[in-house]
């Protein structure tokens, strides 16, 4: 069993900076790529930074300059945001592959985290 647990969300003014972060606690060794989605009312979930367990990286358009995705051993997953705008606005929720037991690729579902509220205003 795996939970994932983000905290780090707030207000913040634009222009401002947070850093949001994803512990990952229980069976972590068959985590793959982990990933930052958020979703505000009325809209899809939008993927905005994937890392995979290599480390390679993957930005959406609108966040790319600003953010930055890493992680710590595949246990905790961390988002730094800059020069934040109030398009930020959302609830971003951590993503976690869960690789089948033995591969490195092979993914046999994914974990969720709950998700932190995220608000920059103008």
């Amino acid at each position: 069993q795996v939970q994932l647990v983000e905290s780090g969300g707030g207000s913040v003014q634009a222009g401002g900076s947070l850093t949001l972060s994803c512990a990952a606690s229980g069976s972590t060794f068959n985590i793959g790529a982990m990933s930052w989605y958020r979703q505000v009312p009325g809209n899809q979930r939008e993927l905005v930074a994937r890392i995979d367990s290599d480390g390679t990286t993957d930005y959406a358009d609108s966040v790319k300059g600003r953010f930055t995705i890493s992680r710590d051993y595949k246990k905790t997953l961390y988002l730094q945001m800059n020069n934040l705008k109030p398009e930020d606005t959302a609830v971003y929720t951590c993503k976690a592959d869960r690789l089948v037991s033995g591969s490195t690729y092979r993914i046999g579902g994914f974990y969720w985290g709950q998700g932190t509220q995220v608000t920059v205003s103008s």
